[in-house]
């Protein structure tokens, strides 16, 4: 139990349906939802759709999504995959003749096909028991309406302006005489109403086919894109089965390439040669174990995720002979030396994630992004559509297996995943942050499991990760943490902006309740009913 004395908030607890999203107008949304007769599916879409608006820097109708899916009465989990690929016209190789080592981040060749709304789409006619229309109109008026923006929206806004992240185009939409909006002044997108209006009436169709579809692609070819019609139209979301692996009796589960789900489960087994229990919770040690296996992980990752089709070794990723050879490289007492330069140069950065449980205890653990803050900057000239710069995860380096190429999926780091305990779900959640997001994944299930902590403490404690050269510390730990780790050898940096955020939902099948957790860097709450 969390001290009451000190800043904090409690868990949320419910019998009949729970939702926690990173802003409180998406959780209101889902309760409606499933108070009124949907199910777990159609709240998570009608929250994610509202979220386009609430949180226009992290997500949008351009962007992509995946989502783990237990149905009702089941244990089994499913994987949709609602990432979009690159145009058929997208060539590695004419990239580097130009000029380029790695991927362009906001340039239109980082461009990728939105596949965000074929998944929400795909879950809606799937999984969900009410029609598009309906589930859509919470989405609409607020788009109609608008809504007064949060804290920590505005807070990314600002950074966003700051930094010349929009182009011309988008600053006329998203910025108000070049200044981002302050805490509390509405922001409103009628023109995306629209597009939301067409797909309610006509599903997928709505979206990609007819005006809507000609306004993206006309404006990707004004601006030096090859992506046609056709590339538009192929995009389809896919489903399949997650990954997954144990870590003190507990199993992790995850979505499976082309995100990064692989990583997190290389972290844990690597962890799991380490008496993490045994440690100060927000000690040096700790951090400097995480440290050192996080780089290790995204080592890995760098040199063998990419789509499905292109992925290389996998089972040798998960095995956990791989895990034990690279632990035996870890030395408790001092960080080891960088590994090899990434081969995937622009993994990070901005993300929704939702979760919703209903009554009948579906769970949905859901994610959706534009990758960079407000995506590529780049908009479609007619519905004002963030393009997402997904491409920007694609490598540059020849025969690499996520080498940039026509048709192909990047290397996705938004990965929503699951607990499961004795066969059973029970917690899906998900840490948001890009590239932080297997180290999160990793340091919430450890919180929970090697250190007892409740929900709500597990998601707020003190953040740390392994980024690159530096260590980037959250100002939750104290000067002498910092020092120690100095002292290991690592770089530290405290980052302007916290590490991810984070929701989860605790099933407690004996009790038969619900446990709602909603991190404290966002904006957003946990509700039940």
């Amino acid at each position: 139990m969390r001290d009451f004395h000190r800043p904090g908030r409690s868990a949320v607890h419910a019998a009949n349906g729970m939702c926690a999203t990173s802003h409180p107008l998406a959780s209101r949304v889902a309760i409606d939802v499933l108070r009124e007769g949907g199910n777990a599916a159609d709240a998570a879409i009608a929250a994610a759709m509202v979220l386009n608006i609430c949180e226009p820097q992290m997500t949008g109708l351009g962007g992509d999504c995946f989502a783990l899916i237990k149905p009702a009465g089941e244990e089994r989990v499913v994987a949709l995959n609602g990432s979009g690929r690159a145009p058929a016209g997208l060539d590695g190789e004419a990239l580097r003749e130009s000029g380029h080592r790695a991927m362009p981040i906001r340039d239109v060749a980082a461009v990728t096909m939105p596949g965000a709304v074929d998944g929400l789409c795909t879950l809606a006619r799937d999984w969900g028991r009410w029609e598009l229309a309906r589930t859509l109109a919470p989405a609409i008026r607020h788009a109609e309406e608008g809504v007064p923006v949060s804290e920590r929206t505005a807070f990314d806004w600002a950074i966003a302006a700051r930094d010349g992240f929009l182009s011309p185009g988008a600053q006329k939409i998203y910025l108000k005489d070049g200044a981002a909006p302050a805490v509390g002044d509405v922001f409103a997108a009628p023109r995306q109403a629209e597009v939301l209006r067409r797909i309610a009436r006509e599903g997928r169709a709505g979206f990609y086919q007819g005006e809507v579809a000609e306004d993206l692609i006309d404006s990707l070819r004004a601006l030096g894109g090859s992506h046609s019609l056709e590339d538009l139209a192929a995009t389809r979301a896919t489903c399949g089965e997650p990954i997954s692996g144990r870590y003190r009796g507990v199993e992790l589960v995850e979505h499976p390439p082309n995100g990064q789900g692989a990583t997190a489960l290389l972290m844990a087994n690597i962890l799991a040669h380490f008496d993490l229990a045994a440690l100060e919770p927000e000690g040096a040690e700790r951090v400097h174990l995480e440290a050192e296996a996080a780089r290790l992980a995204y080592d890995a990752r760098d040199r063998f995720l990419a789509d499905p089709d292109h992925v290389a070794r996998l089972e040798h990723m998960l095995d956990e002979r791989t895990a034990a050879r690279l632990a035996a490289l870890i030395d408790p007492r001092r960080a080891m030396a960088l590994p090899v330069a990434p081969a995937t140069e622009n993994i990070h950065k901005e993300t929704v994630y939702l979760t919703v449980v209903d009554r009948d205890r579906m769970a949905v653990s859901l994610i959706c992004s534009l990758f960079h803050s407000f995506g590529s900057g780049l908009v479609s000239e007619k519905f004002g559509i963030l393009f997402q710069n997904r491409g920007a995860g694609f490598s540059l380096i020849p025969g690499h297996p996520n080498e940039a190429g026509g048709g192909k999926r990047p290397m996705h780091t938004i990965i929503p995943a699951m607990l499961r305990e004795g066969g059973r779900v029970t917690m899906p959640f998900g840490v948001m942050g890009g590239a932080y997001q297997p180290a999160g994944h990793m340091r919430l299930m450890s919180n929970l499991v090697d250190f007892a902590m409740a929900p709500q403490g597990a998601l707020d404690a003190p953040r740390s990760f392994s980024d690159g050269p530096v260590l980037k510390l959250e100002r939750g730990y104290g000067a002498e943490v910092a020092a120690r780790l100095a002292e290991m050898g690592h770089r530290i940096e405290v980052p302007e902006t916290p590490l991810g955020g984070g929701q989860l939902i605790r099933i407690d099948h004996a009790r038969g309740i619900l446990i709602g957790a909603s991190d404290s860097r966002k904006d957003g709450c946990a509700l039940g009913y």
